[in-house]
């Protein structure tokens, strides 16, 4: 499906040589006044080529509003979008046109459809995620209205790792290098890591960890569309995911129950809350008004520039070598991605409950 969202959804369309990326966003609020400048500034933040550590490919990345908004409000009809394409190389993927490439989409794209656009990967392209930030912009502006604020960082590159929890963090931080890592000594290792990784031809992966501050209690719809289950599967739908987790997490297995547990209070202005956060802020799959912390996993880039072996449309042998402009690792540029999936997802929560108040 290329919608996403019950009340606050999206659709998505568009290839990645194609004439461009759009997208039509409905059920948005009417009369919210947006800053379309700051919705551009979170496509700068996805853009290729805005570092000598992702793809080098050129893209303004400029966003066109073609209805729902009027006179800088939005009117509650569709918000409809298109993201022009202006560099990029189709015949840098010719060698591909029958070949597969290894951990890519371009064999299960052809099995399931009988057909596909091997050019940048077509639809499977991570280009796609731009309307996703476009979306996940307009929401984030809403959301604040509500006084939830949502950012994410990179928190591991390959082996190394981040050794300080959300809350030790500043996320104005998260901007003031190129990986979008908050602590500057753990910044400069992880870069020098993909450049040296980008000399060799190969890739890497890591993890963007996301942060939900001010959730209210109360959001969240058992049995089957509990809010870490919406998150897992907005996140789980991003290009090269590939693990999620909430609050404790993994590490969890390794605490007993006596130890995990959140403890409630009430406190000085008589809101219940908890003495620790294992939970991640959700509780049966309800937010319970704590901070809601997560990880991404994101595997190392598939396209690598050297040889290695595959098969070609009739089964036989060959050898695939990248060509062209790629990520030597995802991601940096996977940061306002991750933002805008969560954005999307508790807008849509939002939504919900106070579609339930009014009745």
């Amino acid at each position: 499906m290329n919608t996403y969202g019950t009340l606050f959804r999206l659709t998505t369309f568009g290839e990645s040589h194609g004439p461009g990326i759009g997208g039509v966003i409905d059920g948005c609020p009417p009369n919210i006044e947006l800053d379309q400048e700051e919705i551009q500034r979170e496509l700068e933040r996805r853009r290729p080529g805005q570092s000598k550590i992702v793809t080098q490919r050129k893209e303004s990345d400029r966003v066109e509003f073609l209805s729902g908004i009027f006179e800088g409000k939005t009117t509650g009809t569709p918000i409809a979008f298109f993201i022009r394409n202006h560099d990029a190389k189709s015949k840098d993927y010719g060698h591909l046109a029958h070949a597969f490439r290894p951990s890519h989409a371009d064999y299960t794209y052809a099995v399931k459809y009988g057909i596909r656009d091997y050019r940048g990967g077509g639809r499977s392209s991570a280009r796609e995620t731009a309307a996703r930030v476009v979306a996940g912009a307009i929401a984030k502006q809403i959301l604040r209205r509500e006084g939830i604020k949502i950012w994410a960082y990179v928190s591991q590159v390959g082996e190394i790792a981040l050794q300080k929890a959300w809350h030790e963090l500043n996320s104005e931080a998260v901007e003031s290098n190129e990986v979008r890592c908050p602590d500057a000594h753990t910044a400069d290792a992880m870069i020098s890591l993909i450049r040296q990784v980008r000399k060799e031809g190969d890739t890497i992966g890591g993890v963007v960890s996301g942060v939900i501050e001010g959730v209210p209690p109360g959001l969240g719809e058992p049995v089957f569309d509990k809010l870490h289950a919406e998150l897992a599967k907005a996140m789980m739908s991003i290009n090269a995911a590939k693990g999620f987790e909430y609050g404790s997490g993994f590490e969890g297995v390794k605490m007993r129950g006596s130890q995990h547990n959140d403890l409630f209070y009430t406190d000085e202005h008589g809101r219940v809350r908890t003495r620790t956060n294992y939970s991640g802020g959700i509780q049966g799959g309800i937010s319970n008004g704590e901070t809601i912390y997560f990880r991404v996993a994101f595997k190392p880039v598939a396209t690598l520039m050297r040889p290695q072996e595959s098969i070609n449309e009739q089964g036989g042998k060959t050898i695939i070598e990248g060509k062209g402009r790629h990520d030597p690792c995802v991601v940096p540029r996977a940061v306002p991605i991750v933002e805008a999936m969560a954005a999307m997802v508790i807008m849509d929560f939002l939504l919900r409950r106070k579609a339930y108040a009014a009745f």
